[in-house]
């Protein structure tokens, strides 16, 4: 069984500065970073899936001038030619931040925070400070987690995301500038800040190696289920080394055993799987439903619904024809077995699936605002799982009043985790971590991950490793939920930058960019 002990080094402000040289070494020397992000909110889902892509992205600007990032992944990868052509060594980081201004936070997505482990008590104590929109005073000669995102732009590397429009656009307002009012713009800055590209694990799980569910976890735990299979057939397979980190940062390090399911348990016994989780890798029940959210059983079951309809159609292929139709048999039996070569798609069940609608492809035809509003529940849900809207104003800690009208500070812990390992490493097979292990400084690396094994499935023979010939395919095109096309990050004849993106380009023109 093929097994993986990660270690997820924790940087708070108490050792943000010790960690500094550690962190921009990881950059510079990356062959590419993966980056996610854990918010204090979304706003409303309706706007977030407009069908007008420009007004969508105006909704997503509000979002993120109105609400913050609590803490940042960054996984970096570097590319080990002496171990092979897919070998990489990963580092993994897990950053805890504190807004400094006023921000929006929607209760239940804390709900859902403090269920995974997040601890708001030590975000509150220990974060690293920060504020949004442009530079204030000599900001950037400051050690902070700006100056930090302006050397992972020195870096020059490719930037790797999952379903990344809405880390972009709040990554862009939290540490780097003011977000352009129009989408051409905040393009055209993106095209400037990242020359090396930016790729989308979603778009690549969804339109490149087609996978049944795109979702984060399903995606990394699939990639990682099929490199197994390469390693036991002694065949090229992605390879992940890590850092060795001395006793001394033992108190920084935490450490994520990810095991492979052992079959002979997985079939003990049956199980009831989530349709919806199923789908969409969220459940609005949480850790509350009654049915499974495994996510290693719902990838057994489709890999056995995606043979029975290859034994299916191959049985189709074998059935005796007339000679006259012959010729149109023959066309109609290739067209159904390319159709079976691609995964299924997983179509929402009950009286709100919609005919013709391709949930797999992104593809949303024009149904009621009702149905579309439950939809975009389920999409936004699917990676970022935020809650609806119930907004409270923060300061400088979390606040709500009584009903005696007393102001109260509400203070939250996280729930204890399983430990392994002298009680550093923890485990996937919990309750808690069977519906996603969330920490962003993994969720991170689970991204790394999924391009990793892409990049390394579709370069076949190809001895070409340079990042800009990864994927062509996938290069600056960023997911869009409820579309079948990308967003490209392309510079338009009829787009400029934006001045605050021109500012800091000048501000920053003594270094390399």
């Amino acid at each position: 069984m093929t097994s993986l002990t990660i270690p997820v080094v924790d940087i708070h402000n108490e050792n943000f500065s010790e960690l500094w040289p550690s962190l921009l070494l990881a950059l510079k020397t990356s062959t590419f970073i993966a980056v996610d992000t854990e918010l204090s909110g979304l706003g409303e889902r309706k706007n977030l899936l407009n069908q007008c892509v420009e007004e969508r992205y105006k909704s997503i600007c509000h979002a993120a001038r109105t609400r913050s990032i609590l803490s940042l992944g960054i996984a970096c990868f570097k590319k080990l030619p002496e171990k092979g052509d897919n070998a990489y060594l990963s580092q993994i980081f897990n950053l805890t931040l504190l807004c400094m201004e006023n921000y929006t936070i929607e209760p239940q997505s804390v709900q859902f925070l403090v269920q995974h482990g997040f601890d708001f008590n030590k975000q509150y104590s220990a974060g690293i400070p920060y504020q949004k929109g442009n530079d204030k005073d000599n900001e950037h000669h400051v050690k902070g987690i700006r100056t930090l995102f302006l050397e992972l732009l020195r870096a020059r590397k490719p930037l790797i995301l999952h379903n990344g429009l809405i880390d972009l656009a709040f990554l862009y307002q939290c540490f780097y500038a003011q977000l352009p009012d129009n989408l051409g713009s905040f393009i055209a800055d993106l095209s400037e800040m990242f020359p090396a590209g930016i790729y989308d694990t979603k778009y690549v799980s969804e339109f490149e190696i087609r996978f049944t569910a795109s979702y984060l976890e399903y995606a990394y735990k699939k990639c990682k289920r099929e490199n197994s299979k390469l390693i036991d057939l002694s065949r090229k397979h992605l390879s992940i080394e890590f850092c060795r980190y001395p006793a001394s940062m033992s108190t920084f390090v935490d450490y994520r055993l990810c095991s492979l399911p052992d079959p002979d348990k997985s079939n003990s016994e049956e199980q009831h799987i989530c349709d919806r989780f199923s789908a969409y890798g969220w459940c609005p029940n949480g850790l509350n439903c009654t049915q499974s959210h495994n996510i290693d059983l719902i990838i057994d079951e489709d890999e056995k619904i995606y043979e029975q309809k290859k034994k299916q159609h191959k049985g189709k292929r074998q059935k005796s024809v007339e000679p006259s139709n012959q010729s149109i048999k023959e066309e109609g039996s290739e067209k159904v077995l390319f159709t079976c070569m691609e995964p299924p798609c997983k179509q929402p069940r009950g009286p709100s699936s919609l005919a013709g609608t391709s949930i797999a492809h992104g593809c949303i035809n024009e149904a009621s605002q009702n149905e579309l509003a439950d939809r975009a529940d389920c999409r936004m849900e699917e990676d970022k799982k935020e809650s609806r809207s119930l907004t409270i104003i923060l300061e400088s800690a979390v606040k709500s009043k009584d009903p005696s009208g007393d102001e109260k500070t509400v203070s939250t812990t996280s729930p204890t985790e399983g430990t392994d390992l002298a009680g550093r490493v923890k485990r996937e097979d919990s309750k808690s971590a069977e519906g996603g292990t969330h920490r962003v400084g993994f969720d991170a690396f689970m991204t790394g991950y999924i391009m990793g094994y892409a990049s390394m499935l579709k370069k076949g023979g190809s001895s070409d490793t340079s990042p800009g010939n990864w994927l062509p395919d996938c290069h600056n095109k960023i997911y869009l939920s409820g579309k079948n096309v990308p967003l490209q990050i392309m510079k338009s004849v009829f787009s400029k930058s934006s001045r605050a993106h021109a500012q800091k380009v000048k501000l920053l023109s003594g270094s390399s960019w």
